[in-house]
């Protein structure tokens, strides 16, 4: 068995992300005249900072940056030059995630400078990876020696294993195949969770949650038999939302509604005082993979424990 390189691990890595920035490209086109598919850029834009920034680039500053440094290259040519630019496609990629879900409402002017973040990063990226491949992991070549490869092996595979666990290589395949697919090929984490768990984990929950769906009609809420801040009942279930409110909130709470609806609104929060107790109220549009308004989740939790928080509890 052929012993494993260093710069192999990070090449295939590369290779990995441009198949990754391939799926964000074809995505990027559909914009500003079409929609495209918001699982599939969610998802690809996800590993590209997970995979490409937190696992790949870290590789890179954390042991190859520091050991090309140590055998004599210098830290302001090259290695500074990589890091800035780690630092600016993190920065574009993080400006797009947060910009995602905003997608079906923006502006045409909006879209054109979602598409030119995506283009910028793409080809900034794809300039980073052949300066890396061709010239980078040229000098690591010429001055690392089968110790200093054994080392930053053991480094990557350690690393990766430590985020991954053993099959690391097939969890990123699979990540990867996923992405290519698009939402045909979307694997829920609820596959591995059957009913009773599912409805245990809801039970669980420290917060009161309650769903109406896009039809505005009640579908759920958890703590079904337990104490809750608002009570209710099953006789709720199937009940309009606007039935489920005093008369002089109606308005309010259609207002919301129709805000999840069109996409002005991500969210709305409101805190009361009960007695000795500080209610927090927050609303939430839920959407598909597609970004289509499935309805809206309210979340309610008693916080005046939490608001008595000060300094730190560690775990250990």
């Amino acid at each position: 068995m052929d012993k494993k390189r260093w710069d192999e691990i990070l090449v295939n890595d590369h290779e990995m992300i441009e198949r990754a920035m391939d799926v964000l490209k074809n995505e990027l086109e559909k914009l500003p005249d079409r929609s495209p598919d918001l699982f599939s850029l969610r998802r690809t834009i996800d590993f590209l900072l997970e995979f490409g920034d937190r696992i790949h680039n870290k590789k890179e500053e954390d042991w190859l940056f520091p050991l090309l440094v140590k055998r004599g290259v210098p830290e302001d040519g090259p290695i500074r030059v990589m890091v800035g630019e780690h630092e600016y496609e993190r920065l574009l990629l993080d400006q797009m995630a947060g910009d995602t879900g905003g997608i079906p409402a923006m502006t045409l002017e909006t879209k054109i400078d979602f598409k030119k973040k995506g283009l910028e990063y793409l080809d900034v990226r794809a300039n980073h990876i052949w300066k890396e491949n061709d010239v980078l992991y040229a000098m690591g070549r010429k001055v690392f020696s089968e110790t200093d490869n054994t080392s930053l092996v053991n480094a990557f595979e350690g690393f990766s294993a430590s985020v991954y666990g053993g099959n690391f290589e097939q969890k990123i395949t699979a990540m990867l195949h996923e992405l290519e697919g698009g939402k045909a090929a979307r694997t829920s984490l609820l596959t591995n969770l059957t009913y009773e768990q599912i409805d245990a984990i809801m039970e669980t929950l420290p917060f009161e949650v309650t769903f109406v769906d896009a039809e505005d009609s009640v579908a759920y809420f958890n703590r079904l038999d337990k104490e809750k801040i608002f009570v209710r009942s099953r006789s709720v279930i199937g009940r309009k939302v606007a039935k489920c409110h005093p008369g002089k909130s109606i308005d309010k709470v259609e207002q919301i509604v129709n805000g999840f609806k069109s996409g002005e609104l991500d969210k709305a929060e409101f805190w009361i005082a009960l007695g000795d107790q500080k209610v927090l109220i927050r609303y939430f549009p839920v959407r598909d993979g597609q970004g289509n308004y499935q309805g809206v989740l309210e979340v309610t939790q008693e916080i005046s424990e939490i608001q008595k928080l000060t300094g730190e509890k560690r775990l250990l």
